[in-house]
């Protein structure tokens, strides 16, 4: 049976990316083969954390690695380790006054909302957010003036949601962080490189399991191995609300498996197929299209659309996602009256729908 008529849904076409809202990404048949395999069996969950975590940290050279249900509950998960630091007492009682060391300095334009407010996932760890710099600039200096006796850790969100000018590298917060003996954590959600913030001495990074990897809704917390095991024992306390089923366990250990050995689509792919459809959205009257690249430097390239006639780039998301079929486009940008849209899940036969749709919108039809 059609699953969209069974619960009554509607068709989407995702030109969005590679968003929550819209069910992430497409999960591969041998990921879905490998959940299989974890949905029909038993195991000992705790030897099974353990043992995926073991098989996936020696994947990526880490000394440790832990499979939660999100990157949002691989934050929760790993700020209140690192305030309780291993203490019992504290798993079972997070908010507790006998630990003070709570405060998380965090530069202000990474303070941002990705589904949900990161402060909300440090006031769920129980942590207290400091916030560094200024909405338009962090520096260095910026990030050491907020440490003091009372800091837990440093975060820093590396994510196109995040402000891009003005901002230390993640080299200079992890030089910050070490040089006042501090643990610089990264949630690299959607980045695509799981090898490379390690390399530069992040203590723990954090993952979305179903962006760029492509696997089932999960998460993967990967660095330090007394961090790792900190927030693991989270699974006991707050994490219980968080944890994730064995299927997804099994399903994201092979879809990082696959990844490091396949990789994403290539920058190059993703222009050649940018290229015919950019040609047809072109000879749509009204719109002005070109390619551009992710701003947050990412090998990711999208179609941008700048309409030109009466209908505002607003109203032109609105009537796509209001169709017959659900045409999500990427809407970052339409207050400078630009749309984007995202091909790394959609088909030619798609993109040919978008193009029509436009037509009709468009020239309104």
């Amino acid at each position: 049976m059609d699953i969209y008529k069974k619960y009554n849904l509607k068709h989407v076409i995702n030109a969005d990316g590679k968003m929550t809202i819209l069910g992430v990404s497409k999960v591969s048949d041998e990921v879905v083969e490998a959940q299989k395999q974890g949905a029909q069996n038993f195991f000992e969950m705790g030897d099974l954390l353990i043992q995926t975590g073991k098989y996936l940290a020696h994947l990526v050279n880490s000394e440790d690695a832990l499979v939660v249900n999100s990157a949002s509950a691989g934050i929760a998960e790993t700020i209140a380790g690192i305030i309780g630091q291993g203490s019992h007492y504290h798993v079972y009682h997070p908010y507790t006054d006998r630990i003070s060391k709570r405060e998380v300095i965090l530069p202000m334009g990474h303070d941002v909302d990705y589904g949900a407010p990161v402060d909300v996932m440090l006031g769920v760890a129980g942590a207290k957010m400091v916030p560094a710099g200024y909405a338009n600039m962090c520096t260095p200096e910026h990030l050491e003036m907020q440490i003091t006796d009372q800091t837990a850790a440093i975060l820093y969100i590396k994510s196109h949601h995040t402000v891009q000018k003005s901002m230390l590298t993640i080299r200079e917060a992890i030089e910050v962080a070490h040089h006042h003996n501090l643990p610089l954590v990264l949630d690299a959600a959607a980045e695509e490189d799981l090898l490379k913030y390690l390399k530069l001495g992040a203590d723990v990074v954090i993952y979305s399991g179903a962006k760029a990897i492509e696997g089932p809704a999960s998460g993967v917390i990967i660095g330090k191995e007394k961090y790792i095991r900190w927030a693991r024992m989270q699974g006991a306390g707050i994490g219980r609300a968080m944890k994730i089923g064995k299927e997804n366990i099994i399903g994201l250990t092979a879809a990082i498996a696959k990844y490091l050995q396949d990789g994403s689509e290539s920058g190059e792919s993703m222009k050649a197929r940018l290229q015919p459809f950019v040609e047809n959205l072109s000879e749509v009257s009204g719109l002005k299209v070109r390619v551009v690249q992710d701003a947050a430097g990412r090998q990711i390239y999208r179609a941008e659309v700048t309409p030109t006639g009466d209908l505002s780039a607003k109203e032109i998301c609105e009537q796509l996602r209001n169709g017959d079929v659900a045409i999500y486009a990427r809407e970052y940008r339409v207050n400078e009256g630009i749309i984007e849209f995202d091909i790394r899940a959609v088909d030619d036969v798609e993109m040919y729908q978008i193009v029509s749709s436009l037509k009709k919108i468009v020239g309104g039809k």
